[in-house]
């Protein structure tokens, strides 16, 4: 194809490797974790956590493991298993986690790692995008960890491709809220206690893994038989928040018809009493800070962008960082798409307006490979939204759908690339498209909108 090129890629126990990872220091290809069960202890009182991991994994095929593995930070440790034997050998430095069983795991054998570790969590602290992770509320706790906070506060395998089931427990004081991805199948009372236990079945890059920890009020956004939506939220922002998410369910319908079914079972939202630069996406939940909810819908395009990354990004997860396009272009443009649907301005002003805006910016980006430092750019967003738009435009607006509900589809629960995307919309579409790729995934140069 003109201009569209790759990094060598492969496939290793069902999951797309890369050859030039953006974070080749995190996570360990070694092997493939299919399940996690998290067991944790807070106290906001003095920020401290203690916790109980257990990671069932599996080795690779192609050769015996003779060390595990996983990222984690600075936490004491007190207990290290492999296979749930006595104690294994470990170090642990730099934020990795090096534990070296009896004798090597045999290649494609399942294996758990068992670790118990306590200390006050610390975010990760970096350059361009931040603190990641867990970070200390005034009231609680709030855990957002793309691309790579995870470790954090859970040791684990921490690349967006290796996708696994978790079940989170949390025991935290009665007064506050915990909300966890998946499910809430269990609540116990203890005298002073309450210890809250989640499941996410799906399978979960890392990054997407959360807690919300705080006094909130916890209420439901969905009407009955839709997907269940339910909220938690400071009892002081609910007047205000009732207003502004009342189209969540419609969005859902709406999002639906287009993306295909909605791919979890069920969607909460987390409004925290603090201000937040922008909203974050988890699997299967969403959190927005207090200066989000105006009581206006000031805010509803977040609403509707936070809601489509549970199709793109976290069910559709990306291979590799570099294909962050394929997170936040989709969801960019799931925004004009519902302001269309619900009666604002068209998704075809909306890209006139976004690309006048970056015909004055700088244009050096190649937004298929925008390099570590840019993931987070709005350039990537904004060109990532034409591309669709361009796409949409030529193929027509029922092949694009259908396009969208093949790629949910084939790749539900699964990773991608751009490469994959490029490929099936070039299997649907009657006319070519490989110059509309090449200009606008592969080219810095900014093209004119098609009419």
């Amino acid at each position: 194809m003109e201009g569209v090129s790759g990094a060598a890629q492969g496939t290793t126990e069902g999951r797309t490797t890369v050859t030039d990872s953006y974070l080749p220091q995190h996570g360990d290809d070694g092997h493939r974790t299919t399940r996690y069960d998290l067991e944790l202890d807070y106290r906001p009182q003095t920020g401290r956590l203690s916790g109980r991991a257990v990671i069932h994994a599996v080795v690779g095929t192609m050769r015996a493991l003779p060390e595990v593995v996983l990222d984690l930070g600075q936490f004491r440790l007190t207990r290290v298993l492999v296979n749930g034997a006595r104690p294994a050998k470990y170090t642990h430095r730099g934020d990795k986690l090096r534990i070296r069983p009896a004798k090597p795991l045999r290649a494609g054998a399942p294996f758990t790692v068992e670790v118990r570790y306590t200390g006050v969590p610390r975010p990760v602290r970096t350059r361009d995008w931040g603190d990641l992770g867990w970070e200390l509320l005034d009231e609680g706790a709030l855990v957002a960890s793309q691309p790579n906070g995870s470790r954090s506060w859970f040791p684990c395998n921490d690349r967006p491709d290796d996708k696994a089931a978790y079940r989170i427990t949390v025991t935290a004081p009665s007064p506050y809220t915990v909300v966890a991805n998946g499910a809430l199948i269990a609540r116990s009372i203890s005298a002073s206690t309450t210890t809250w236990v989640y499941e996410q079945p799906a399978p979960m890059a890392s990054y997407l893994a959360t807690v919300q920890i705080g006094p909130y009020e916890l209420v439901e956004v969905a009407h009955a038989g839709e997907v269940p939506q339910p909220a938690a939220v400071p009892g002081a922002l609910l007047g205000r928040f009732e207003r502004d998410f009342a189209r969540q369910p419609e969005m859902m319908l709406v999002f639906t018809d287009l993306f295909g079914p909605y791919p979890f079972d069920d969607y909460a939202v987390v409004v925290v009493d603090e201000e937040l630069d922008v909203p974050v996406e988890a699997q299967g939940l969403s959190v927005f800070g207090a200066n989000h909810v105006d009581g206006r819908r000031g805010s509803e395009r977040l609403v509707a962008h936070e809601l489509a990354h549970q199709w793109f990004g976290n069910s559709l997860t990306v291979a590799d960082w570099r294909h962050i396009w394929l997170n936040e272009g989709f969801a960019k443009y799931a925004e004009w798409l519902w302001s269309e649907l619900s009666g604002g301005p068209s998704a075809s002003a909306l890209a006139a307006r976004s690309r006048a805006r970056l015909a004055m910016m700088r244009q050096d980006i190649r937004i298929a490979d925008p390099g570590l430092r840019r993931l987070f750019d709005d350039r990537v967003y904004e060109r990532g939204a034409l591309t669709l738009h361009a796409l949409r435009t030529e193929m027509g607006h029922a092949a694009f759908v259908g396009l969208l509900r093949e790629w949910t589809a084939v790749h539900r629960h699964g990773v991608v690339t751009t490469e994959a995307f490029i490929a099936l919309a070039r299997r649907r579409s009657e006319r070519p498209l490989d110059r509309l790729f090449a200009m606008w995934l592969y080219e810095a140069k900014l093209p004119a909108l098609p009419l």
